[in-house]
């Protein structure tokens, strides 16, 4: 935010912050400014997001530059529609650059529990109670049951349950029906169930 001097010698005001979508419209046409605020404002919720599904912070950091290459080259399709927000329109960006890199790692879903100590272990099996897939979801050991699950099933629940998104909100994300939607978190919830009954 910038300050100009009143030449009157009252103390400097401030210029009113651009909207994002103005900034989005002058970093299309080539303002690099523009787009660098961009960054600044909605970088921490797209570390965020990432962080939902990669401890690794090397991952977190590649998802955050991928989001925001691939946002920076379709500023044109933002720019014509408005209506959505830049930030709605960015984490959509960045859910998908998610899926993406979960869908790259390819990791082998019998290696998750192996990593867990029996302290964790013994911290997951005491705080299990009633709901027991919606609490693993949102506490701190979610990542390594989580990622048992496809790719799929773990983006779902994670924006429905960790992200708290609407169901017409995840479908819009990901270009699915709401009842594709319910049909992938059903089935997520019940595969994150036998990975729980068969733990504990």
């Amino acid at each position: 935010m910038e300050e100009t001097a009143d030449n009157s010698g009252h103390a400097p005001t401030r210029e009113p912050e651009l909207p994002d979508a103005e900034l989005a419209a002058r970093a299309r046409d080539g303002d690099e400014p523009a787009f660098e605020e961009l960054f600044v404002r909605h970088r921490r919720r797209v570390a965020l997001i990432a962080a939902r599904f990669f401890r690794d912070r090397r991952q977190v950091e590649e998802v955050v530059q991928e989001s925001f290459t691939k946002a920076f080259f379709a500023l044109g399709e933002f720019t014509g529609r408005r209506d959505a927000s830049f930030a709605a329109w960015l984490a959509r960006i960045s859910f998908n650059a998610c899926y993406d890199e979960l869908r790259r790692q390819k990791r082998r879903p019998e290696g998750a529990l192996e990593e867990m100590t029996e302290e964790e272990a013994d911290r997951l099996r005491g705080r299990l109670r009633g709901d027991a897939e919606g609490q693993a979801v949102s506490r701190d050991l979610a990542a390594k049951l989580l990622a048992r699950l496809s790719p799929e099933d773990r983006l779902v629940l994670v924006m429905l349950d960790v992200e708290g998104l609407s169901v017409a909100e995840i479908a819009a994300v990901n270009g699915w029906t709401a009842s594709k939607v319910k049909v992938r978190a059903h089935r997520a919830r019940a595969h994150l169930r036998r990975v729980l009954e068969r733990f504990l």
